[in-house]
C-alpha cells in the first residue's frame, strides 16, 4: 500500500514537473509576450521575468521592443526643378504596442520597409534639387510624418528618418562647379572693386592734403627715393620736375608761310574758262569829218 503510494506520488510529481516545465516562460527585458489562447489574445502582454501558460492551449510570441535600425534602399527619382537623383535613408523605429504589431500587421518590419520607400519617392518628387542639398531638416521632418501616419495604427512609432546621401548625375556635378567657380569669381571682382573704390577715395584726400602743403610731395617723393634705393642699390633714381612735361605736352604752332609774289604783268589765266578770260577793250572810233581839199 505505501509502495503504490510512493509510486503514485512520483508519478503525480513528474507530471506536476513536466507541466511546469511546458508552461514556463522566461520573458527577456527588451521583450514583451503576447498569448494567445485558442488563437485568440488572451489577458494583457506579459511583463519582462518569469510567467506561465496553459500548455497546448496557450501560444505565446515575443516581440523585441528595441529600437530597430532599418536602412532605405536607394531610392531614383525626379525632383521638382526635372533633375534626376538617387536618394537613400535610413529609418529609427520602435514597438510601442506589442498586440498591436502582431495581430493588426502581418510583419511590421516589411511594412516599415515599404513605407519608407514609397514616402521617399514622394518626398522627392515634391523637392527641389537644392532643398535635398542644403534643407535636409525640413526633409527629414516630412519624411518622418509621412511613415509615422500609417505606423501609428501598426503599433510602431518612427524614432528619426535621416537621408544618408544623394546622388547627382556627372553633367550636374560639373555644371554645380561651373556656377560655384563662376560666383566666387564673381565675388572676388566685387571685393576687388570695392577695394579700388575705397583707394581711390584715400588717394584723392591725400592729393588734396598734399596740394594744400608743397612741401609734403617733396618728403614723398624722398621717401620713395629711399625706398628704391633700398631694393636696388644699382638703381639711379633722378627726380624730374612733372611741371617740365606739361610744355613738352603743348605742340608747337608754326606761323603759316607767305605765297610767292605774281610778277608783275602776267595775269593768271590757268584754270579759268572762256568767259572769265578778260578780254581787251577795243579802241573808240574817231567820226571821219568832211576831206579838205587843196586851194
Amino acid at each position: 500500500m505505501v509502495e503504490e503510494l510512493l509510486t503514485a506520488a512520483a508519478v503525480a510529481g513528474s507530471a506536476g514537473l513536466l507541466y511546469v516545465a511546458s508552461a514556463a516562460r522566461i520573458v527577456k527585458q527588451y521583450e514583451r509576450g503576447v498569448v494567445l489562447r485558442l488563437g485568440r489574445l488572451a489577458g494583457e502582454v506579459r511583463r519582462p521575468g518569469f510567467t506561465m501558460i496553459v500548455p497546448v492551449v496557450d501560444r505565446m510570441h515575443k516581440v523585441n521592443m528595441q529600437i530597430v535600425t532599418m536602412p532605405v534602399p536607394a531610392q531614383e527619382g525626379i525632383t521638382r526643378d526635372n533633375v534626376t537623383v538617387r536618394v537613400d535613408a535610413v529609418v529609427y523605429f520602435k514597438v510601442v504596442d506589442a498586440a498591436s504589431a502582431l495581430i493588426r500587421v502581418e510583419d511590421y518590419r516589411f511594412a516599415v520597409s515599404q513605407m519608407a520607400q514609397t514616402s521617399l519617392r514622394s518626398i522627392i518628387g515634391k523637392s527641389d534639387l537644392d532643398d535635398l542639398l542644403s534643407n535636409r531638416e525640413k526633409l527629414n521632418q516630412g519624411l518622418e510624418l509621412m511613415i509615422d501616419s500609417p505606423a501609428v495604427g501598426w503599433g510602431v512609432q518612427i524614432d528619426r528618418v535621416e537621408i544618408k546621401d544623394v546622388s547627382l548625375p556627372e553633367t550636374m556635378k560639373r555644371s554645380m562647379a561651373r556656377q560655384a567657380e563662376a560666383d566666387r569669381e564673381r565675388r572676388a571682382r566685387i571685393i576687388n572693386a570695392d577695394a579700388e573704390r575705397q583707394a581711390s577715395k584715400v588717394l584723392a584726400e591725400a592729393a588734396r592734403e598734399m596740394a594744400e602743403t608743397p612741401a609734403a610731395l617733396q618728403l614723398r617723393l624722398l621717401q620713395t627715393v629711399v625706398a628704391v634705393a633700398a631694393e636696388k642699390n644699382s638703381t639711379l633714381v633722378l627726380p624730374f620736375p612733372v611741371e617740365l612735361l606739361r610744355f613738352l605736352e603743348k605742340p608747337q604752332q608754326l606761323p603759316p608761310e607767305d605765297s610767292p609774289p605774281q610778277q608783275h604783268g602776267q595775269t593768271g589765266t590757268a584754270g579759268r574758262t572762256p568767259d572769265e578770260v578778260p578780254h581787251p577793250t577795243p579802241a573808240p572810233e574817231v567820226p571821219a569829218g568832211p576831206a579838205s581839199q587843196p586851194t
